[in-house]
């Protein structure tokens, strides 16, 4: 594994985030959600996220999730996803959302 300098690891914004509108992308090949995520005072941002298998979108509605806020958006069929949603994906393909253990402010950075 290659490692990195801290400087390195200080350009990656990763902020706390909180769902607040989930749809359904069938637009897509493989099952998709869009999600649109209040950041506070960094404003609402999108996203698309393969985690169809363990959550549904009732599920995900004002759930707390950590994104990379700084990632260049990128055009998904007809979405454009500003923010990447952190995630550790299993062995059998299923995607588990990486959150904080308890309330934090929206925006807040991790470091």
């Amino acid at each position: 594994m290659a490692q990195i300098e801290y400087e390195d690891f200080e350009k990656a914004e990763i902020r706390v985030g909180k769902v607040i509108k989930v749809e359904e992308f069938p637009k897509v090949r493989k099952p998709t959600y869009k999600l649109w995520i209040d950041f506070d005072d960094f404003g609402i941002k999108k996203s698309s996220a393969q985690i169809t298998k363990l959550y549904n979108t009732e599920d995900l509605l004002n759930r707390l999730i950590l994104a990379l806020t700084n990632f260049p958006p990128r055009q998904i069929a007809d979405f454009v996803s500003e923010v990447l949603v952190l995630d550790v994906v299993l062995g059998d393909g299923e995607v588990v959302l990486i959150q904080p253990d308890r309330d934090v402010l929206l925006g807040k950075r991790v470091l």
